[in-house]
């Protein structure tokens, strides 16, 4: 079915807590595993007819955050998925407590139930008023960066439709941009500082009523991170720290050498090439025809997978300038469909909603044909590898979208994906200080960014921009307000994707059969011995960029 033919109904709460209710006594109640089973099937059902509707209010709301009907549902929403999560968490526990686990784990498997156990920590009745009031806050949140309206070059620009001034070739463009890009953020700083505040004490308020010191442990739950704990990531960080931050400094200062600067600006931050980055060649609508080819040609089941989204309209790709900015994929279980929202701007941006979140919608459509539920919900950390890797192994169209300028293309994607990783890693330790410092004052918070800046990113110059030059730059990040430690999962993905780039070129079809693999396993498997089944490394082992940044610099030549 179509999108825009899907039918939507508001969830009645009252009739999903009957519901809900009565599944959570049948399964304390239930007198043998097969009864059990049956029970958590009917569970299944009830909890993807009402995903579902959810999911697709979302992604029409995002599409428009003025429209009046889809934003109240938006705001109707904020209230009760709190107290949906909390009749879910009531099931759960029934279901985890169950004197048939045993027999439940040989059904769902032991990672389900790992998950089980982190909503059972995450999640209580009594934090239902503050994850409602989160929810309003992120959503204020959105709609503020969503209708932004910047004058610019005779016209009224969002966000996204700045983006190629962004990034343009001529350098006084690039820094009148910035400016004006600034200057939206400088009209709206206390608002935004505002709403970071709130959210700040907001979750560490549940943290505490939950028990936990801060909100890192709680955050961490969050996430549904059971296979690594906050030692790994601080592991994990000391080593981009040590010994990538220097490979991607030199990566920065060959790229300063081709745009022939004597030093890098902000402005000059996502630029690679002196005249201009590649962009892709043709309308947006050529642009997903020429991914439907791509596809076709890459495997029998991308074929299958992006025939099927072109087929049922599933993705919202075009900029509008009321629509939600950034871009994700989702699953609306009912129809099997996974969904892609973007903001294509005319830059190699559309070409990576191509990859990127083909990657993990082809994901999804692989996956959500399984009919345990609980291995859809595959941590974030896998699900980048997805995306991330797809744009690797769709290397070889490249030209069907660069023209002669493909092989720049590939260049800036490689240097690009390296950059990445300091940046994404920043982010990650930021938000560690913030919520082991709830106390800290707005100016406090930018300091402590803007000292990461020095560390993980010393060629930087913001040219005393009032905004990002005292340490603002974060507050575009929606991650930081909406998902708070959902950053460094795309870090960590961005290694393994390192180590797919270096495979596929040395045995492209072996590499191809083991991300396949990868994404049938969804969450069957535990993160490191899923990552070590398809053949790649845990990113957490000592010595693991050392040999990362050696085949990289191969790469580079």
């Amino acid at each position: 079915m179509k999108f825009k033919d899907m039918p939507y109904e508001r969830v009645n709460y009252e009739k999903m807590q009957e519901a809900m209710e009565r599944l959570t006594r049948e399964a304390k109640e239930a007198p043998d595993a097969e009864a059990l089973w049956k029970n958590h099937q009917e569970f299944y059902q009830v909890l993807s007819d009402a995903q579902d509707m959810l999911t697709i209010a979302h992604i029409r709301y995002d599409g428009d955050t003025t429209d009046e009907f889809y934003s109240a549902e938006q705001d109707y929403y904020d209230e009760m998925k709190p107290k949906l999560s909390n009749l879910y968490n009531n099931y759960d526990r029934a279901f985890f407590e169950s004197p048939f686990r045993k027999e439940m784990e040989e059904k769902i498997g032991k990672v389900a139930f790992a998950s089980m156990e982190n909503g059972l920590k995450s999640m209580h009745e009594s934090i239902i008023g503050l994850k409602q009031e989160e929810n309003a806050l992120k959503t204020r949140y959105n709609k503020l960066i969503a209708t932004a309206q910047i004058p610019f070059d005779g016209q009224v620009l969002n966000l996204s439709l700045m983006r190629p001034y962004l990034t343009h070739v001529d350098r006084n463009i690039r820094r009148e941009a910035w400016k004006a890009y600034s200057a939206y953020f400088v009209s709206v700083e206390e608002e935004l500082d505002e709403i970071y505040d709130k959210l700040v004490k907001n979750r560490t308020a549940q943290a505490k009523m939950l028990g936990y010191e801060n909100f890192v442990e709680l955050g961490y739950y969050r996430m549904n991170r059971h296979s690594y704990d906050k030692k790994d990531v601080e592991n994990f960080r000391r080593q981009v720290k040590e010994v990538f931050v220097p490979f991607a400094e030199r990566v920065h200062d060959r790229r300063r050498k081709r745009l022939g600067l004597d030093k890098l600006s902000y402005i000059d931050n996502e630029v690679y090439f002196l005249n201009g980055n590649p962009a892709p060649i043709g309308s947006p609508e050529e642009i997903l025809k020429t991914g439907q080819e791509m596809y076709r040609e890459l495997s029998a089941e991308t074929k299958e997978f992006f025939d099927f989204m072109m087929e049922n309209e599933l993705l919202d790709v075009f900029g509008r300038k009321t629509k939600k900015q950034g871009g994700y994929m989702t699953f609306i279980h009912k129809y099997g469909a996974p969904f892609i929202f973007a903001n294509f701007n005319g830059t190699s941006g559309d070409v990576d909603v191509v990859t990127h979140e083909c990657g993990h919608a082809f994901q999804g459509f692989v996956s959500g044909k399984d009919p345990v539920l609980e291995h859809n919900d595959i941590t974030m950390e896998t699900a980048e590898i997805h995306s991330m890797s797809m744009e690797f192994f769709t290397d070889p169209w490249m030209e069907k979208f660069f023209g002669e300028r493909y092989e720049e293309f590939l260049v800036m994607q490689l240097e690009d994906a390296i950059r990445f990783v300091p940046y994404g890693t920043m982010v990650d330790e930021f938000q560690h200080i913030v919520y082991e410092n709830p106390d800290l004052t707005p100016a406090e918070r930018k300091r402590a960014w803007h000292d990461l800046e020095q560390v993980y990113m010393p060629h930087l110059d913001y040219e005393e921009d009032p905004f990002f030059g005292k340490g603002g730059y974060w507050q575009r990040q929606q991650h930081i307000y909406n998902s708070p430690f959902y950053y460094i999962d795309y870090v960590l993905a961005q290694t393994c994707a390192f180590q797919y780039k270096a495979w596929m070129d040395e045995d492209y079809q072996g590499a191809w059969d083991s991300y396949l693999k990868l994404c049938r396993l969804s969450a069957k498997d535990f993160y490191a011995d899923m990552l070590k089944k398809v053949g790649l490394k845990v990113p957490f082992e000592d010595g693991y960029f050392e040999e990362l940044v050696k085949k990289l610099e191969e790469k580079l030549g």
